[in-house]
This record gives C-alpha cells, structure tokens and sequence, in this order.
C-alpha cells in the first residue's frame, strides 16, 4: 500500500520519526479498528486515529445526539443534536481527513452481532459505558482471539488497559463479576469531568497506535488509573488468572449484570402505586400530597418540582422521620428507575400511600412541561 503525494505531505512528522516512517505509516493505512461507542470516549479516539491515518474505522452505537453530550463529546456539534451519533462522527471524521475510509453500524453491539464486528477488525477499542457491553466486547474478543483497548471514566477518575493481547489478561481477570446493578450510576446520574473522556480517549488511541505499529511498551498487564482532581498517574499491576476458564459462548449479559432484575421490577410494578405524568399533574392542582424526588443534589440543582423534598435514595433509609404517614407520597426521579427502588423501601417501611412517577423527569419534560431539563 503506498503513500500518495497528499498523505505523504499530511503525514510527514510522522515519516520523519524512526519508529514510523514510511513502513509505519503504510502499517497504519492498512490498519482497520472498530470503536464500539462515539461517546466521551469515542469521540477523541476517533478524531486522532482519523488525523492519524488509520485507513479504516468501523463506528458502531445506536444513540442520538443529545443536548447533554456536547460538553464531553466533542466529536459532535450543536447542529449534530438529534442525528445519530455514527452520521455526525463521520462527517466530523471527513473533515479531518478525506483519506479514511469509516464504517458506520447504526446499531447496538449485541451477542448477535459482535463477533462477526470483531472478526472483521485487526483492532477493537472498548469506548462504551455500561457493565453489559463491556463483558460483551471482552468475551467476544477473547473469542475471535482479538486485542482490545479498554478505557472508562467515572466523575473526576478514569482507567485504561489493553486486554487479550499476547495471552495478556482480560477484563474478566480484572473484574470477574459486575458491581451490583446501580452500585455504580453511570454519567447520566453521577457527573463527569468533561475534559476526563478525552484523556483517557487519547491514552486508548495512543496503545492503538502502538500496538498497529508494534512498538513501544503496551498496557497489557496494567491498569493505568488517572485522578484529573490530584493530577496522577498510578500503575496496578493485572495477571491472567490461570484457573479461570476461558470464554467459548455468549451469555445474557443484562441477566449477568443485574440488568434485567431491574427491568423487571419496573415492569411488573403494580399500577396502583404509579402515576403517568399527567395524572400527577391534575392530583398537583387540588391535593396535599407529598412530593419526594430521590436524585442527588447535583441532579436536583439542574431541576425538580416545586415543592418536593429532596432525599438521595442512598440516604432514605435513614430519612424516613422526615415523611408524613398520613400523606399521600409521591415519589420521583430522572426515568422511573430510582423511583422505583425508594417505593419498595417506603412500602416496606408501612408508606403504604406512597407512589411514584412512571418515567420520572424524563416524562415530565415531554408530557407537562418542556423547560424541565433533560439530562
């Protein structure tokens, strides 16, 4: 594969290093990548593997662009709000650099067709947010017998490593089971840093490029862990677990993480304890009932509904003398989910009037009053 005049101009620092030039540069022109997720994380990967010139990058994520990505997403704009994140990537990508050829699977990435994605890529890199997906990756790629760069990010701390590379360690050698199902909320309900996604991003395209090239020291076998508040870098040292067994099959991700025991709870949930958006509306103009919102302050800062009392659903266990018996509770949060979570704890506490709002905020917003935020 060889360089035309163009690249050789656009790559030319490149070409001038030892451990690039011409060869290197042809290694990562031949070079195909599979970001799953063009989120926090996604979003500097790709941009700099586009500058870089690797030649193909395949994009999967089924999301939208949203209002409340842009601050950390920066691959996206203010005009990409409400196109699909693969599209407003693309175009993003060919303005860097026309010569990359890009992908896009407008999908999520699932059992039914991850291995197939990760067959076809010499590279995958997990951009993602959530336990499901990230098993899923790793299995997959243990499977196909794939290297893969992970990289996630909480509030002001991220992480990064490179999995399954040389028989090196696996993200189940790290993390054998997943947290308990909200133990660890994701950006959406804890925060994160802006700037944090694309540190980490930028280390993930850094090992990318390493290990195209084949050069330099890999993070097979470490986890780098970064704090943005204390600005440091500490090293853990990973080892393959040697009793584990090796992954030959996909398994129900969601059931594995907790996923679906939610889920489930949320949907055989009795009626009598739920309001729509609407009913809660019209009970707001003539009764005395209790509004309960159990999001954090953080959250609550951004919006609530007049009246309500505020206590963090971590904390209501130990709140409850501050609710009246007597009155009709109703308790809220960003999508129902929380909600639902704070019901059993006052229903197992004898609120036998509490309900909650069915969709929480989200709902709201959409059905009573759009200047509510969505977040």
């Amino acid at each position: 594969m060889k360089l035309n005049c163009e690249e050789r101009e656009r790559y030319s620092r490149h070409l001038l290093l030892p451990d690039i030039g011409f060869a290197g540069q042809k290694k990562l022109k031949s070079a195909r990548i599979l970001c799953v997720g063009t989120g926090g994380l996604g979003s500097p990967v790709l941009q700099y593997l586009a500058a870089a010139g690797v030649g193909h990058l395949g994009i999967i994520d089924f999301d939208v662009v949203d209002a409340a990505n842009l601050h950390r997403q920066i691959i996206h704009r203010t005009s990409s709000v409400g196109k699909a994140k693969v599209e407003s990537a693309a175009a993003a990508i060919k303005e860097i650099n026309p010569n990359v050829k890009t992908e896009l699977f407008p999908a999520p990435f699932t059992s039914a067709n991850a291995l197939a994605l990760v067959n076809d890529y010499d590279l995958i890199i997990d951009c993602t947010d959530n336990f499901p997906t990230r098993y899923l990756v790793n299995d997959a790629c243990e499977i196909a017998g794939k290297a893969y760069i992970y990289g996630s990010i909480f509030r002001f701390e991220g992480q990064a490593s490179v999995f399954n590379y040389q028989q090196g360690p696996t993200y189940r050698d790290l993390y054998p089971e997943p947290p308990d199902p909200g133990l660890v909320p994701n950006c959406a309900v804890a925060g994160v840093l802006g700037i944090l996604p694309g540190i980490i991003g930028l280390i993930q395209a850094t090992e990318a490029i390493k290990l195209i090239l084949g050069k330099g020291e890999s993070l097979s076998g470490r986890l780098l862990l970064y704090d943005a508040l204390k600005m440091r870098f500490r090293e853990l040292k990973l080892k393959k677990n040697p009793a584990r067994k090796p992954i030959i099959k996909f398994i129900d991700y969601d059931a594995f993480c907790g996923i679906k025991a939610r889920q489930s709870a949320a949907e055989t949930i009795d009626a009598r304890f739920e309001l729509t958006a609407r009913q809660l509306a019209e009970k707001l103009k003539n009764s005395d009932l209790q509004l309960l919102d159990v999001r954090e302050m953080g959250e609550w800062e951004i919006g609530h509904l007049q009246n309500a009392l505020l206590i963090p659903l971590r904390e209501l266990a130990d709140r409850l003398d501050e609710l009246d018996k007597k009155r009709e509770i109703v308790v809220y949060c960003r999508t129902g989910i929380r909600s639902i979570e704070a019901l059993t704890v006052l229903h197992a506490a004898d609120f036998s009037n509490a309900k909650h709002l069915h969709g929480g905020l989200h709902a709201w917003s959409d059905e009573i009053d759009p200047n509510m935020p969505k977040y």
